[in-house]
């Protein structure tokens, strides 16, 4: 069974703005849709099928009632605190129910899979399923969530092109790629050991990045890589442990043409 990397959860106050703030950065977003069913919407960021979702509520009394999609609880939070920024990876596979059935194998709590869609401003509705494997909210970094599309990813990455959704960045030759999605963690070793058996990724040995004062090592997905750092000082990571905990925190986008990193809200963006 292989997982894929799907996307990036980036939660917003108001996705519509990012479309224009990110701008000069030479982000291409589009507004995506809304999620009737469980009081959220959207807007989208692709680099080919991997791409960042920035997830936002516009229907709180639905979004706080919501026990069936595990992330729409985890916004709400994350907003009810002011906070913007990454949040949660989703890792895609082409069998929902048979990747359930592995992870309940494996001793992990689980929940659905449960259908899920979104409606276009045009009106279409695109369909998936999702499925929530979960460890402790209060200390461990929380697992990715499944996501199974409607359509196959030769279907969707046409429909995508066709659309000109993605491959229209203002970055370098307008065709970055979404390398890497990094995550601050306190136990290197532990974390990397359990992701990479969990989900059957391989990685790669142990460095050092002296730009995030961290011991860091790539678990390597379809995709996006997945970077896990443990600080070694203060600096960045050590940042985001004190104030945010084990979560998402850094995007590097490559082939962009340029060397830059910034800071956005909660996010770390580095351009290579």
């Amino acid at each position: 069974m292989e997982f894929r990397f799907d996307h990036l959860v980036y939660v917003a106050k108001e996705p519509e703005r990012l479309v224009s703030a990110f701008e000069p950065l030479g982000l291409h977003i589009i507004g995506g849709g809304r999620h009737e069913r469980w009081g959220s919407y959207n807007s989208l960021s692709y680099f080919g099928l991997s791409y960042i979702e920035f997830l936002g509520i516009d229907n709180w009394e639905i979004a706080t009632r919501e026990n069936e999609n595990r992330l729409i609880a985890q916004t709400a939070n994350m907003l009810k605190k002011g906070e913007e920024g990454p949040l949660r990876v989703a890792l895609r596979t082409d069998d929902i129910e048979k990747s359930a059935y592995y992870l309940r194998e494996k001793g992990i709590q689980v929940y659905g899979p449960y259908p899920g869609e979104r409606t276009k401003k045009d009106g279409k509705i695109i369909k998936w399923s999702l499925l929530f494997p979960e460890n402790s909210y209060d200390s461990k970094l929380v697992y990715p969530f499944i996501i199974q599309w409607d359509q196959s990813d030769e279907e969707r990455l046409e429909e995508l092109q066709a659309n000109q959704f993605t491959g229209q960045h203002a970055i370098g030759n307008g065709s970055p790629t979404f390398s890497h999605v990094g995550f601050a963690v306190h136990d290197l070793g532990d974390t990397v050991k359990q992701w990479s058996q969990l989900f059957g990724l391989h990685c790669s040995e142990v460095f050092f990045n002296e730009t995030l004062q961290a011991r860091c090592q790539v678990l390597i997905v379809t995709g996006t890589r997945l970077l896990f750092c443990e600080p070694t000082g203060q600096g960045i990571v050590q940042e985001v442990l004190q104030t945010r905990g084990e979560v998402p925190f850094f995007v590097q986008l490559t082939d962009t043409g340029q060397a830059d990193s910034i800071q956005t809200g909660n996010c770390f963006w580095n351009f290579e």
